[in-house]
């Protein structure tokens, strides 16, 4: 399959796991008939600090302004969640690998390959089980040994969940995250996603893509530059804010972070999905003001 194609392929079921899922009406998410931005706002779970059932949890994430909502996998329950999105018409988008961190794809243990392999394999069904269309996935980390083997370790394990994610469709969301891999870690601000970009490419499937993230490497590089270098490998967004100043993360739409040259990265690439905020959580008040924020930053 040619570079062309994975593009088109990829960019094909981008538009068909952006829409609403589950049966959920343009109503349920917010007037989507009506909406003319191409980027659905959802959430991590964690950031939800509520008291009560996750239906309740589900609701006061809609109540919020959100759209959709992020779950961890595997370890979810099923039932419990499609019983949360019927009752708050809310859908879940997608997840995060539970275990990605600890039981890396890219360990030079291969017993712990297969269960990272085995972990990554129950996040998609669980997923595809409540409707989603993404796992989150860190790929692996510096500390397993030289960037080559780290490299080749995690692409052999990781494409062994292919045929698993293309029959239930499903993406393998790889996301640019501070693991020591495909940057220096302690370089400086003008690196590049050059490397990134070659590692997605080698899975050579519309089924592996990144979920990028947008505050993370902002430490590291141009966040616009990378979103344009990147473009149709990104399926979905995570978002943050970052100081190059204080070296520290910061609410959305804070910090020194250029959010006017993402938007425009963005319109370039004709990003269409879901975005993920991944700020500090609380109540249903501080939820409101991290999808105000999500709005300005992004011009929702």
């Amino acid at each position: 399959m040619t570079r062309h194609s994975i593009c088109s392929r990829r960019r094909f079921l981008q538009g068909v796991a952006g829409v609403p899922i589950l049966g959920l009406s343009g109503a349920a998410l917010g007037s989507s008939h009506e909406r003319t931005a191409s980027i659905y706002k959802t959430l991590k779970i964690g950031m939800v600090k509520v008291e009560g059932s996750l239906t309740e949890k589900f609701k006061v994430v809609k109540a919020a302004g959100f759209e959709g909502i992020e779950l961890n996998a595997p370890g979810l329950s099923v039932e419990n969640t499609r019983r949360a999105i019927a009752q708050a018409a809310l859908p879940v988008d997608g997840t995060v690998c539970t275990s990605h961190w600890n039981i890396r794809h890219s360990d030079p243990n291969p017993e712990t390959r297969a269960q990272a392999l085995e972990d990554l394999k129950e996040a998609i069904r669980q997923t595809h089980a409540v409707g989603g269309h993404s796992v989150l996935l860190v790929p692996g980390h510096g500390k397993d040994g030289p960037e080559n083997e780290i490299w080749s370790r995690s692409i052999e394990n990781i494409e062994k969940a292919i045929p698993l994610a293309a029959q239930l469709g499903v993406f393998i969301a790889i996301e640019n995250v501070w693991n020591h891999f495909l940057y220096d870690h302690q370089g400086d601000s003008n690196q590049t996603a050059a490397k990134l970009a070659r590692y997605v490419d080698e899975f050579n499937s519309p089924w592996v893509g990144m979920q990028f993230d947008i505050g993370n490497h902002w430490k590291y590089g141009n966040t616009g530059a990378w979103i344009r270098t990147l473009g149709t490998r990104i399926m979905k967004l995570d978002a943050k804010g970052f100081s190059r100043h204080r070296d520290e993360f910061a609410k959305i739409g804070e910090g020194d972070l250029d959010w006017s040259d993402v938007r425009k990265a963005l319109a370039e690439i004709h990003f269409k999905g879901w975005c993920a905020a991944e700020v500090k959580g609380g109540d249903l008040e501080r939820l409101r003001e991290v999808s105000r924020n999500l709005d300005q930053a992004l011009g929702l």
